[in-house]
Parts: structure tokens; sequence; C-alpha cells
């Protein structure tokens, strides 16, 4: 839990250094280079990790099944092959490169879609706050994809959010909304599952590794998009190398480790509840070192939202010891 609420902090802040370093770079270069430094952060961790064998690989999966009769007449080779093509998908699926490529695509895409939110919004604050939706989202892609049970608290907490939405985004009339918010929210949508990957193919998979894997995967599709864009500016880097530091070193390495290794203890929607927290630590970020104001309709948008995004990790049941027996 102190991971996940490190990570929260150290999240808030980040934004104000992804506010600073699109004042003289692309977003793409941007996360090309942080993640870049993300990654090569976490080297030491593995070498040590690697010297004293503390690494926790995934539990192996098996092809087994073994035919000890005539399965031609008999009839069991279709079944015998569908138990082979489950156990190799199982493999696949366990496969500590293949969970690290997934994630770093869609984390690719998340940090993408954000960096250039933020760089048409120019609001620590308010990037904060609409990407804290996927707290809201999480138990939705759950629920749809998975499966998983959701309380009536989910449905009031989508209400607020969508409200909070509205009071801080859309001021005046749907042709104010923006194409900055528009980006944040289905950065919102990714992240959320984001987090759903990591609890379903993640957790027999050891934090450092999957950390560094997906860093890695996030980093070449950053260069290759910075290359084919034209936007690898030097001279950029150096001018940011304040907020590059931090975003990379900071929010990608400690905060995403942070984050793999506290949600391999604590389940999804308590962890959730935890980050949530990063929306809070945004606006203080921004109002200290960017000196962001927001309007009294804005304010309460990010309060209805925060609000939303506390209700939505609610027990659906209350605990044993508040209820009366």
């Amino acid at each position: 839990m102190f991971c996940l609420l490190l990570t929260a902090l150290i999240w808030g802040f980040a934004f104000v250094a992804q506010v600073q370093g699109m004042d003289s770079m692309s977003p793409m270069f941007f996360n090309a280079t942080r993640f870049t430094l993300g990654a090569i952060s976490l080297v030491p961790v593995l070498l040590w990790q690697r010297g004293n064998g503390n690494a926790v690989e995934p539990t192996d999966v098996a092809v087994s099944g073994s035919v000890t009769h005539d399965t031609a007449s008999s009839g069991t080779v279709p079944v015998f092959r569908e138990q082979v093509a489950v156990s190799l998908f199982k493999a696949w699926v366990a496969n500590p490169i293949i969970i690290s490529v997934i994630c770093g695509i869609v984390l690719f895409t998340a940090s993408t879609l954000q960096q250039y939110g933020i760089l048409y919004g120019k609001s620590a604050g308010r990037a904060g706050f609409l990407t804290a939706l996927y707290i809201v989202m999480v138990p939705l892609l759950a629920f749809v994809f998975l499966r998983r049970r959701i309380g009536v608290l989910v449905g009031v907490a989508v209400a607020l959010s969508i409200i909070g939405f509205y009071l801080l985004c859309i001021t005046d009339g749907f042709g104010s909304l923006g194409l900055a918010d528009i980006l944040l929210v289905f950065t919102a949508v990714l992240f959320a599952a984001h987090i759903l990957i990591i609890d379903e193919l993640g957790a027999k998979v050891d934090a450092i590794k999957l950390s560094f894997g997906q860093f890695c995967t996030t980093a070449v599709l950053s260069w290759a998009g910075s290359l084919i864009e034209g936007s690898v500016d030097w001279s950029g880097a150096a001018h940011s190398w304040v907020p590059i530091l931090y975003a990379g070193i900071g929010s990608v390495g400690i905060a995403y480790t942070l984050q793999v290794v506290g949600q391999q203890w604590v389940p999804p929607t308590r962890a959730s509840l935890l980050m949530s927290l990063e929306s809070f630590f945004s606006a203080v970020g921004g109002a200290v070192f960017l000196g962001e104001v927001m309007s009294p309709r804005g304010y309460a948008g990010c309060a209805l939202i925060f609000i939303g995004t506390l209700l939505a990790q609610a027990p659906a049941k209350l605990p044993r010891f508040l209820r009366k027996e």
C-alpha cells in the first residue's frame, strides 16, 4: 500500500514535469527519452537481482498428456489436441517477454495520447483529474471483459464523474470540449486496461523484469515514432533535462515499478483507490510549481471526479466489523 501511495505522489508531480517538457520537445521524443531512462535505471536492480537469485519466476505451464492406446480409433485425438492447444496458450501468456510486450504496447499508446493531451491542454491539474477517470473505468472494464461484479456505488461514481467532467471541460456548450480533453479521456481508458492486464497476466511475473520489458517496448516504439515524424531534438532535450530526469527515473523507473510491485500484493480495486490520489497531487503540483488556478466551476468538477474515483473503489459490502450482526 505504501508503494502505491508513493506511486500516486510521484505520478502527480510528474504532470508538472510533463507540462514543462513540452516547452522544448515533442511528445513522442519526450516519451522516448524518459522511457529509455526508466529502463536504464532498472539495469542495476536487475543485475543485483540476478546475482542474489531473488527473482520470482512465473509458474511453468507444462504441456502434458499421454495416450497409451490407439487414439486414432478411440476418438480421443481431438480432445488431446485441444488440451495441448490450451496448454500451449497458457505457456504463451505466461511468458514474461510476451506479457512485457503486451503491457508495453498498451503503455506506449496510453502515454503517447496523454502527452499529446498535455501538449494541447498545458495544465497539470486538469490532465491529472481527467487521467484519474481510469479509476472509475477499471471496474467497468472488469465487468465488461472479465465478468467481475460491480456494485451500485460504481453507477453513482460514473454519474458523479460525468457531471464532474461536464463542469471541468464543457464550460460553454459541447463546442468548448477541446482535443486535449478527448485525448485524456481515451488515455484514462487505456490506463484502466493497463491495470487489468497487469492484474490478469503479470501476477506470476517478476515485477522488475516486467517493468523493464514494458519500458523497453515503450521506448522502442517511441523512438520509432520520433524518427518517423522527425522530432528528435537533442538541444530541446538539453533544455528540459530536469523534467526528463524526473519523468524518466522518477515517474517511469521508480513509480511504474512500485505500481507493479504493489499490485502483486494489493487487489486491483484497492490499488486503484490509492493511486487515485495522483489527481490530487497533480493539482497541488500544478498550483505550487506552475501557478495554475482553476475557476470555481473547474474546482467543483475536479471534486466530483475525485469523489467518483473514491466511490468506484468502495467495497460492495461493509467490512465485518462495521456490519450489525
